[in-house]
């Protein structure tokens, strides 16, 4: 648990806290309660196949997906396929390595990851 918190310190700027108000103070635990659980299930979910990805791999696998916009086509990545990336396509259930993602199927990613998204949490 020790090394789950620290995740907040190096990984979420969760410190320092000036809060003086109780509800206040429990609002940002609370918070910051949230985003480690959902660290933690990301590194679940997408740690498997005898592999695991830390929070900062995955987190830093993320920020390294960019893609570029390209007028009147969609969108080409502008990253490099790595061990991590394959494992969060494989664990998202789509891909965005493929050559050109039209904006097309880019709303229908992003439709389809709020959908479970609302399944996943009994909506």
């Amino acid at each position: 648990m020790e090394n789950d918190f620290r995740i907040t310190k190096a990984d979420m700027d969760a410190r320092p806290v000036y809060l003086k108000r109780d509800d206040r103070i429990r609002a940002h635990f609370l918070t910051c309660f949230l985003a480690l659980l959902i660290y933690k299930y990301l590194e679940k979910k997408i740690s498997r196949g005898g592999m695991h990805f830390t929070t900062r791999e995955i987190l830093g696998t993320f920020r390294d997906m960019n893609f570029l916009s390209v007028d009147g086509e969609g969108y080409i990545p502008a990253y490099e396929r790595t061990n991590q990336t394959n494992h969060l396509h494989g664990s998202a259930g789509f891909r965005t390595d493929t050559q050109i993602v039209t904006k097309k199927k880019m709303r229908s990613i992003i439709a389809s990851t709020k959908k479970r998204e609302k399944e996943t949490c009994g909506q």
